[in-house]
C-alpha cells in the first residue's frame, strides 16, 4: 500500500525541523563545496525560512520533509524538495514532482530549478523526470540549471 503524502503550510515552530531536514538531506553536498559550518548554515536558513510559503511534507501523518515552490508569472520555480533520509528512496519525491509537473502543464508554464553539481543523485532524478540542463553557474559551474517544458511528454 502506498504511503499517504500530504503538504501543510510551514509555521514558525517548523523552522528547526526544516533546518534539521536540510542538514540531513543536503549537508554532505554543502560540505563538499563550502564546508558545513552549523552557525553559518543556521543564519542562512533563518534568512530564507518563510512560514506560510514553505510547506512541510507529511508521510502517513509524520513530518518527513519540506517543499518550496514559487509560482512566478511565467514559470514555476522549485526552490527546494528535501526529504529526511529515512523517507528517501520510497518514491515520495517522484510523486510530488509528478504532481508539480501536472500543475505546470495545467498552467502552461515550465518548471525551473537548480541543483548542486556534486548532487549527482538529484541531478539524475530530475533528468529521469524530463528536465534538461540549460546551463551552469557559480564558481566552477557548481550549480546546474534545469528546466522542464509544460508540453513535454514523459
Amino acid at each position: 500500500m502506498a504511503s499517504e503524502i500530504d503538504l501543510r503550510p510551514a509555521v514558525a515552530a517548523d523552522s528547526d525541523f526544516c533546518f534539521q531536514v536540510h542538514r540531513a538531506a543536503l549537508g554532505e553536498y554543502v560540505a563538499a563545496i563550502w564546508g558545513w559550518d552549523d552557525e553559518i548554515q543556521r543564519r542562512y536558513h533563518d534568512r530564507a525560512f518563510a512560514p506560510g510559503q514553505w510547506q512541510v511534507i507529511t508521510v502517513d501523518g509524520a513530518d518527513a520533509g519540506l517543499l518550496v515552490i514559487e509560482y512566478r508569472p511565467t514559470e514555476i520555480c522549485l526552490g527546494r524538495i528535501e526529504l529526511d533520509p529515512r523517507y528517501q528512496g520510497r518514491g515520495i519525491g517522484g510523486r510530488l514532482l509528478r504532481w508539480l509537473i501536472d500543475v505546470a502543464a495545467e498552467r502552461g508554464q515550465p518548471i525551473v530549478l537548480e541543483v548542486l553539481a556534486v548532487n549527482t543523485r538529484a541531478h539524475a532524478f530530475y533528468l529521469r523526470h524530463g528536465f534538461r540542463e540549460t546551463g551552469r553557474h557559480g564558481e566552477t559551474g557548481r550549480k546546474i540549471l534545469l528546466v522542464r517544458s509544460p508540453d513535454q511528454e514523459d
